[in-house]
């Protein structure tokens, strides 16, 4: 097989697996080194002993690339790939099946370790139709968040990527917004009207007390912008990071603003968050939520991370018609299809597209 590509679909298993990112990176930056080089070269450079010499080749990486010369699928890949076929939850499958796509994810404009290319790809091979690229907005200087200039900049790259031809596939253009100290989005409105999804989250002062938290969270929930709630609590229960317990707030009022306003509950992937606690899933369920399964994405790998998602969405009883990411993006939740008002459509076009019955037939007042 192509070395480039036996390295790269390394990594992907690797980022799957939660691995330590310094393993990671070896192999993308051992794939980036032999990318320009044509197969004959190849070959030569390992026959010789340049390609071992070569800083950033080291003796896993070159055993890979040697054995992929050779035609054949390398053994710690194969190995990987074994690993691979096994769910990483032993729930939840049948609400993966239904599920279409992923709001949340970021690449390395912000946070992320990979170029967008690389996780256009990946979701195409986990089979989404549509992906978000929704990284972080200009206040979280740490995760290099995007001024407006920039986040412009990567519109035009979505809409190339978008225009080669591919009609299986959407990738929608977005951001994750930090939800400001006054509950403001990090972001201009010129900016956000033209978005398809805003995913808005609280990363900062999280332990401010409950009512401050609770109005900061209104204000972005009743922002026309909104599309969904990101990881709302923002626990983290394991990780590198260490640990952090769940932000205070008014779960009622804001899961039922949240109903009121057709924002989405994200029901967040990633392992080390599982956000929301399934106590705060059965309260947006009771207040008429709908939710959007994110995988929280900052590499190809961790896209599949959405198993996590929907083996918890299931257990605390989700159904697939009030999980937005189940629905065609076309049909169901595009920033852009708003109202002559401004507002967001009403969630029942989404679920009526699906031949589900309208908010109300259901009681969702």
């Amino acid at each position: 097989m192509d070395a480039t590509d036996a390295l790269n679909e390394i990594a992907f298993w690797l980022e799957r697996e939660l691995a330590p990112t310094f393993k990671i990176q070896a192999f993308r930056k051992a794939a980036g080194i032999i990318a320009g080089l044509g197969a004959e070269e190849l070959a030569a450079r390992a026959g010789d002993g340049r390609l071992r010499r070569t800083k950033g080749i080291g003796d896993r990486t070159f055993q890979v690339i040697r054995e992929a010369l050779d035609g054949g699928v390398p053994e710690y890949l194969d190995g990987l790939r074994s690993r691979g076929a096994q769910p990483l939850v032993p729930g939840g499958h049948t609400l993966l099946a239904a599920l279409r796509g992923d709001l949340h994810s970021h690449s390395d404009w912000s946070d992320g370790g990979s170029p967008i290319e690389a996780m256009v790809g990946a979701a195409k091979l986990l089979g989404r139709e549509y992906l978000a690229l929704t990284d972080h907005s200009p206040s979280l200087r740490i995760a290099n968040g995007l001024s407006a200039g920039r986040l412009a900049e990567q519109l035009d790259i979505v809409a190339g990527i978008n225009g080669d031809g591919d009609g299986g596939f959407r990738l929608l253009r977005g951001i994750e917004a930090d939800i400001l100290e006054d509950g403001s989005l990090d972001q201009t409105p010129e900016m956000l009207d033209r978005l398809d999804i805003v995913v808005a989250s609280v990363h900062s002062k999280l332990r401010a007390d409950k009512r401050t938290m609770t109005r900061r969270m209104l204000g972005a929930i009743t922002d026309p912008h909104t599309n969904v709630l990101g990881h709302c609590t923002g626990r983290l229960i394991q990780g590198d990071r260490g640990t952090r317990p769940a932000s205070e707030f008014n779960a009622k009022e804001v899961f039922a603003a949240c109903a009121e306003h057709n924002v989405a509950v994200e029901i967040n992937a990633r392992p080390e968050r599982q956000d929301p606690p399934g106590a705060l899933i059965e309260l947006a369920l009771d207040a008429g939520c709908v939710f959007s399964i994110d995988s929280d994405a900052h590499a190809p790998g961790q896209l599949d991370f959405l198993q996590y998602g929907a083996e918890r969405a299931e257990r605390n009883g989700v159904p697939a018609e009030r999980i937005i990411t189940s629905w065609p993006w076309t049909a169901c939740w595009s920033g852009r299809a708003r109202e002559a008002d401004g507002r967001r459509p009403v969630r029942a076009e989404g679920l009526v597209a699906r031949g589900m019955p309208s908010c109300c037939e259901e009681g969702w007042t």
